[in-house]
């Protein structure tokens, strides 16, 4: 096969600067990367502290579980071992099984786990992060604001309301922003660290494993705190959903100074709270009234307000980051049929900038739910890190497959597969403490997404049973000589069908019929265009097969699972190469118009199936189909989905019968 490349169809992409490690690169992977895990010490020691005396054992293991949970979740599992799986440059849960999903058929049921978790957590990192910044104005206490009051949830509304409205227009114009604000942030964090680590430098005794070893064997309901404690690694999956974005070298270069940042400003909230606050029993009501807070505590009064300020920018660039990964998770999804089609939308050419607003619309709904729900951040932090857990899991799961299909030795994989799980299990555990305090609200959305995605996969396997294909060849001089009945009336010049057809040599027998049978489409030539998606995110290829020269062509598009499928401006395109090659004559046939060299019209036949009543499946089978098709009519159409020009286009519905009724005893009487 001879395919040819982008460069034919113009839609090529090309490796940006970020990819290599420069200033810029470093700078940008700041901004896009690391706002969930950066903004994390907004609520981490809070989350831990509350309901407890603070002491030395409490603070030096925890600090200590932090920063082992750092090394081992962030730095180790995901800096240095998962950003190897690069899918073309790309990562995260859907790259990652693209890469594996021809070893075993049941990997796909960890990847939508996955998927689900990461979109059920895009819709609790902006309430938590941004109300977290946010609740820093109660450090002041002539404005009077507490916990859970009108004021702060209004704010957060309004910023809320705003970041929706604007991620239609894309982050072009502000997101050489994100980087400067971030690092403005992390050196921030490192100033407030540094400045309170001399409270008490024997903060540095948490470096040792064995203050974590020992608070969890001894401290009562310590184990139960590594819910509190994963808090601080909640971003790390976002180091590999966003690898496309910066590069590896980028990412692993500017986690250096990142990780340095939140681990001097970890020891010095640690500090600062045994030196200040050794000895207090942290509730919500002494929390209200002397306005303990683990991070705002730290500034000076003067710098409060630019404090909340920056802190609120930071949080706004880590919701950012969700909610982008969330659009092209969902696209991804999409491409893999794994996932109703949904209308994308491009605010710029800049690569992976996509809008999609139903998403959006339902994120910014779920999101305004969270906050009016909880209302105050502590009550959040039940919710937050369930989601991070589970999709941290079948990350695990999926890595080591990946490490199967690399050919690296058994024990190895063992090692990292039996050690990951012991640990991440343990958080999810550990999690699920707090499940009724707010975790099952992410369990419900996770659920309901997972729902969506296997209903839509299922449903593709059922379909399948039924799809009928036929040898082309047993048609062709059927098809000519329809081609050549001046009696029919002519359907148009150029007939476009859509087949699922992987093999050139066959045909869905709808089509056929179509064609033949159900209302004969004469045609001057026939065109067959089939959709291969390919495990490379941006392939954008084609190839072209003249079954009969200028009577039947087929063209096959193996389109990367990151690309649109815009069949209507590379079918056109093709058709301009093949034209200036010489390879088709696309004239119209009538004389009159031939004689005028007027090119012939195109017409694209869609079809649509629909689920007959003549079906007897199974009660599981029939609830996933009913959901299926209820999806369907609220998601985009096919003709829509495949980016054509509605203008072109005939929808033609036939009945989808997957389990024909058999027992029917129907008697004639006289």
């Amino acid at each position: 096969m001879f395919w040819q490349k982008q460069a034919s169809l113009q839609l090529s992409f090309v490796k940006t600067t970020t990819q290599k490690v420069s200033a810029a690169g470093l700078l940008i992977a700041l901004g896009i990367i690391y706002g969930d895990i950066g903004t994390s010490p907004l609520y981490v020691f809070n989350a831990i502290i509350s309901d407890r005396v603070i002491s030395e054992e409490l603070i030096l293991g925890t600090l200590s579980c932090i920063i082992w949970t750092l090394t081992l979740q962030t730095t180790l599992k995901y800096v240095i071992l998962v950003l190897r799986a690069d899918n073309r440059g790309e990562g995260g849960t859907f790259a990652l099984y693209a890469l594996v999903r021809r070893r075993k058929k049941w990997l796909v049921i960890p990847a939508m786990v996955g998927g689900a978790s990461l979109l059920a957590d895009g819709i609790i990192t902006p309430p938590i992060s941004i109300t977290s910044a946010v609740e820093g104005l109660k450090e002041l206490p002539n404005l009077g604001i507490t916990d859970g009051s009108n004021t702060v949830v209004i704010i957060v509304l309004s910023i809320l309301t705003a970041f929706f409205f604007m991620q239609q227009f894309g982050t072009a114009s502000i997101g050489s922003l994100f980087g400067p604000i971030m690092f403005l942030w992390f050196t921030m964090l490192l100033i407030l660290g540094l400045v309170h680590v001399f409270d008490d430098l024997s903060i540095f005794r948490a470096v040792s494993p064995y203050y974590a070893i020992e608070f969890l064997r001894t401290y009562p309901g310590g184990f139960w705190l590594l819910g509190a404690v994963f808090l601080c690694t909640t971003g790390a999956e976002a180091l590999y959903s966003d690898l496309g974005h910066c590069g590896r070298g980028n990412i692993r270069n500017s986690w250096l100074y990142v990780k340095t940042c939140l681990l001097i400003h970890y020891f010095g909230q640690g500090a600062n709270l045994l030196t200040n606050r050794a000895g207090l029993t942290i509730t919500p009501e002494v929390k209200s009234t002397l306005a303990i807070n683990a991070f705002y505590d730290m500034m000076p009064q003067w710098f409060i307000i630019p404090g909340v300020v920056i802190a609120t920018s930071a949080a706004i660039i880590a919701s950012q980051a969700m909610v982008s990964g969330a659009f092209t998770l969902i696209s991804e999804a999409m491409r893999l049929n794994l996932w109703p089609k949904l209308r994308i939308q491009y605010p710029s050419e800049a690569r992976g900038q996509l809008f999609i607003p139903t998403i959006n619309m339902l994120m910014f709904i779920g999101c305004v739910s969270v906050v009016l729900y909880f209302r105050k951040s502590s009550d959040m932090e039940a919710a937050y890190g369930l989601a991070i857990i589970v999709t941290m899991l079948a990350t695990t799961i999926l890595f080591a497959n990946y490490l199967v299909l690399h050919r690296v030795k058994s024990l190895w994989i063992y090692i990292f597969l039996v050690g990951y799980l012991f640990v991440e299990i343990g958080y999810l555990i550990a999690l699920m403490v707090k499940f009724m305090h707010g975790g099952y609200i992410t369990l419900i959305i996770g659920l309901i997404v997972f729902a969506v995605m296997y209903v839509w996969y299922r449903a593709r396997k059922i379909k399948n049973r039924y799809i009928e294909f036929v040898r082309l060849e047993d048609y062709i001089t059927k098809i000519q000589e329809l081609s050549s009945d001046r009696t029919v009336p002519k359907y148009a010049t150029h007939l476009v069908y859509m087949t699922s057809a992987n093999n050139p040599k066959e045909i869905e027998h709808k089509v056929i019929y179509s064609i033949l049978n159900k209302k004969p489409k004469r045609a001057d030539i026939y065109w067959l265009v089939h959709i291969d998606t390919v495990d490379n995110p941006y392939t954008c290829e084609y190839h072209v097969e003249h079954i009969i020269p200028n009577d039947i062509i087929r063209i096959d598009f193996r389109l990367g699972f990151r690309m649109q499928p815009r069949i209507n401006l590379m079918f056109r395109k093709v058709v301009e190469d093949l034209v200036a090659n010489k390879e088709v004559n696309i004239i119209s046939r009538y004389e009159s118009l031939a004689n005028n060299q007027v090119v012939g019209d195109f017409q694209f036949i869609v079809l649509e199936k629909y689920l007959s009543q003549d079906n007897e499946l199974p009660f599981l089978e029939q609830l996933i189909m009913k959901f299926h098709f209820w999806l369907k009519d609220r998601s985009l159409s096919e003709e829509k989905g495949f980016g054509l020009d509605l203008a072109n286009v005939t929808v033609e519905k036939f009945p989808l019968v997957v389990a024909p009724v058999t027992n029917l005893k129907l008697t004639r009487i006289n």
